[in-house]
């Protein structure tokens, strides 16, 4: 199952405009994501990330609702295995 995961925006690198990098926050993990498709999104903001790329922005209220169900489910652990 591919799902998109809520993440928090922590710092924005715009080499161009189809270039927006972030660092984005996922609990306590720090990954490299492309913001090309949320030009909208800024530092701060939570973006709904697939394989790598936000494909939307939302507000923090459901962010922290995506969370505790993948908590529930146990998919936060694997994440979190999945860091380097």
């Amino acid at each position: 199952m591919c799902l998109a995961i809520p993440g928090r925006v922590e710092t924005i690198d715009e080499k161009s405009p189809i270039e927006r990098l972030a660092q984005v926050r996922f609990g306590g993990i720090l990954k490299a994501v492309n913001l090309a498709f949320v030009p909208e999104a800024g530092i701060g903001d939570y973006v709904l990330v697939h394989v790598g790329v936000a494909i939307s922005k939302i507000d923090e209220e459901e962010a922290m609702e995506v969370f505790r169900y993948l908590e529930e489910i146990g998919d936060l652990e694997e994440l979190k295995e999945a860091a380097p």
